[in-house]
């Protein structure tokens, strides 16, 4: 496996624009090369949303997901560019299956930024107490800690779950595929999960940003 170093990280998000994790996971399957990383996120759509994400997203549907018998429900609301392409097949589909896997993975927030600052510290405090209970190098421990960090982000943040009809990808790269084929920017702005005899539904909602007022993100 070739050894990948931040810089080349660094240096394939700066061309691409693509998320940090998906310049690591391209280049580990490139073996290091970088034009060839850069065909993996192509092939991906990764790299083509990346370009579009800050445009912004006005259009969209809110989808609704019943599931389990009427027990759990789900309100999704995914937005694109224009109306054009939110009464396509492909973006109805995929919200659709986006709604569905928001009901069987129940998702606590829509993407990392969005985890609270007492989450984190929470979650790191107790991995970075593990870990050192270990008595390895302090180095090691923070290598530790930020795999177990990743892992904690796939099982909170919808975005870096694996999808649940497809596990080799995320949600975040099953909207890339999306967005790579129907040529607009699409992003999840909030979502709603019920389940009956639950005390409190699971409300996520994104950060108020210049694009949820209308301006550009």
């Amino acid at each position: 496996m070739a050894n990948i170093s931040a810089a080349q990280v660094k240096e394939l998000r700066e061309k691409t624009g693509a998320p940090m994790m998906d310049c690591k996971n391209a280049l580990t399957e490139a073996k290091g090369d970088i034009e060839n990383a850069i065909v993996v996120l192509r092939k991906k759509g990764i790299a083509t949303a990346a370009k579009k994400a800050t445009r912004v997203t006005s259009e969209g549907s809110v989808i609704s997901y019943i599931h389990a018998g009427g027990k759990i429900g789900v309100l999704v609301e995914i937005n694109c560019e224009s109306d054009f392409v939110a009464r396509t097949d492909d973006f109805k589909e995929m919200a659709h299956d986006i709604a569905m896997h928001i009901a069987a993975s129940d998702p606590k927030f829509i993407r990392r930024q969005d985890v609270t600052a007492a989450d984190f510290e929470r979650e790191k405090d107790i991995y970075r107490s593990q870990a050192a209970a270990t008595g390895k190098p302090a180095p090691v421990v923070e290598k530790i800690v930020e795999g177990k960090m990743a892992k904690f982000y796939e099982e909170v943040c919808l975005l870096d779950q694996p999808f649940i009809k497809d596990q080799t990808i995320s949600v975040e790269q099953l909207i890339a595929t999306k967005v790579s084929k129907l040529g607009e920017n699409i992003s999840v702005r909030r979502f709603a999960r019920f389940k009956v005899g639950e005390g409190s539904e699971t409300i996520a909602v994104t950060k108020p940003t210049a694009e949820a007022e209308g301006g550009q993100a």
